[in-house]
């Protein structure tokens, strides 16, 4: 359950069980679950393999940046963490990732497939290369469908498992990123919801997540920081003001997902961005 639990006493007053505030020693959500993150070694993968650690999760970290996967690895203990070298538009890559969960830990209860790329922004479609185009697919649609392929391959035998594949708020409308990179996207939400249809027959659970801008590597190129209020933003904002996403509130939602809190939750695309895709600036009356 999202939030605190209460039970009332004699008197009829509130007495608080669990914050998520709280310690997470003291709240391990996902105590013995087994966990793969793609794109683990930096950013929201960083964050939530990090947070998956806190929570109880043995974790193997699949990238292709080697030495930062092993720190974090080396960081939160070679019994809890695991690094592999992971391409995911490879699909061998992809495998041994999802072997390396039922190898070393005996199953695998959650595969977070989170790698992805965008291209440089160019102003004009005739200036996008075809390259660079299949290279962002490559990575962000086929990369999330071989990791649900492969974690399809041990979780329905299993009968039970959550897979969360990142898409972004690119994946609801267009203009705000590349081309390449909105399309990705758009089809990750598509992919998600065709495979939780499949897979719920077996009992597994197929969600997604939409980000805002965030600042990591990904984004830091993409989006031009500029200060607004003191703090560094990126330059596009939402209408939620006094606070400043960040890739702990990315991994919160996915420590969600992979928890037995949403066992009831599939198919589902997570929008994690403040209200921005609610609102049209250009005629909001509440200014």
């Amino acid at each position: 359950m999202l939030g605190s639990q209460f039970r009332s006493n004699k008197k009829k007053k509130f007495v608080l069980l669990r914050s998520p505030t709280m310690p997470s020693d003291l709240v391990r959500r996902l105590e013995g679950k087994v966990a793969v993150v793609t794109g683990g070694a930096s950013g929201i993968g960083e964050s939530t393999a990090r947070l998956f650690h806190r929570h109880g999760v043995k974790v193997i970290i699949a990238d292709i940046q080697d030495q930062l996967g092993r720190a974090i690895c080396e960081d939160l203990g070679p019994a809890d963490c695991t690094f592999v070298h992971c391409d995911v538009t490879n699909e061998s890559h992809v495998r041994d990732a999802v072997d390396a969960a039922i190898a070393g830990y005996g199953k695998l209860d959650i595969m977070f497939n989170n790698a992805g790329i965008v291209d440089p922004l160019k102003q004009s479609i005739t200036e996008n290369e075809k390259s660079d185009f299949e290279r962002v697919l490559g990575v962000n649609t086929t990369g999330v469908f071989l990791g649900i392929k492969q974690a399809a391959r041990v979780m329905v035998p299993a009968r039970r498992g959550s897979i969360i594949n990142t898409a972004s708020v690119s994946s609801i409308f267009g203009g705000v990123a590349t081309h390449a990179y909105t399309c990705s996207k758009h089809a990750v939400v598509g992919l998600t919801k065709s495979a939780a249809v499949e897979l719920g027959q077996s009992g597994v659970r197929v969600n997604c997540i939409s980000p805002y801008v965030v600042k990591t590597p990904l984004t830091k190129d993409f989006f031009k920081p500029r200060p607004e209020d003191g703090k560094t933003s990126p330059g596009i904002y939402s209408n939620l003001k006094g606070v400043e996403l960040e890739t702990e509130d990315i991994a919160e939602a996915v420590v969600y997902l992979g928890s037995d809190e949403s066992r009831y939750v599939s198919g589902h695309n997570l929008v994690i961005d403040g209200g921005f895709t609610i609102l049209n600036t250009s005629i909001n009356v509440f200014h």
